[in-house]
């Protein structure tokens, strides 16, 4: 009976890992961000004993095929396939591992109170780390490209184009975080920064994918458009993020 009652609670899913923190002398309690069952902790037990077989595969910024069992207040790790092998390469790299860092984090945010989009959040994560683990664009443009996509996924997505308040066609020159993105000469609040334009293309540019336009931009306009990105992720998540202030800017 007790077997039949395990194996009910049993579910698979793929999952990417955002956290660990450590439990008792070798268990492990992992923030995962999986793909249909969105956001979950998990105790993962004798995972940091040299003997674990899955030990590697729970760390962050991974993404394995997982076995679970639902608990009463965490779930437990039974079985861990590597299926996107992205931590070693951006733990070897601070510029990498501090962009993956601030991506989780934002992840781990978003679906804490958003579990519906799920299975979006995941994929666009996953896509991310692994563009970043493989070096695809500058660390930094992975990073405010995720950010603003994200933010899109979550629902609040930004405006570069027409303005985000009334909806006059632009280019407009002043930028809001709180009324969404650019904004008309009517619309603009007092004190409102008026980015370059070549940032407003760069930021429409990562939010769409243009990857051209992007790998193209200047350092003075990625800069410009992360404290952009940067002020309109914390507006909309009401918090500053820890792992944001570590970015290395280039």
């Amino acid at each position: 009976m007790v077997q039949q009652s395990f194996a009910a609670r049993s579910y698979r899913d793929d999952a990417v890992v955002l956290r660990t923190h450590k439990l008792g002398e070798a268990d492990r309690i992992i923030t995962l961000l999986t793909k249909h069952h969105g956001q979950i902790r998990a105790v993962a037990k004798g995972v940091r004993r040299t003997s674990s077989k899955f030990g590697a595969r729970l760390e962050p910024f991974m993404v394995a095929d997982l076995q679970l069992v639902s608990g009463r207040t965490l779930d437990i790790v039974t079985q861990a396939v590597a299926k996107g092998v992205y931590g070693g390469n951006i733990a070897a790299d601070y510029g990498r591992y501090t962009v993956a860092a601030a991506m989780t984090e934002t992840a781990e945010k978003l679906t804490d109170v958003d579990g519906e989009a799920g299975t979006a959040q995941y994929n666009l994560l996953v896509g991310a780390l692994a563009s970043l683990s493989r070096g695809d664009h500058a660390p930094g443009l992975i990073l405010d490209s995720y950010l603003l996509r994200a933010l899109a996924t979550g629902g609040w997505a930004p405006s570069f184009t027409d303005c985000a308040r009334c909806g006059v066609p632009g280019p407009h020159t002043a930028f809001s975080a709180p009324l969404g993105g650019m904004v008309c000469a009517d619309c603009r609040p007092p004190g409102s920064p008026a980015p370059a334009a070549e940032t407003v293309m760069l930021l429409a540019a990562l939010l769409t994918g243009d990857w051209t336009t992007a790998d193209g931009s200047e350092v003075p306009h990625r800069r410009e458009a992360a404290g952009l990105v940067a002020a309109y992720l914390q507006w909309h998540l009401e918090r500053v993020l820890k792992s944001l202030k570590h970015v290395e800017r280039g």
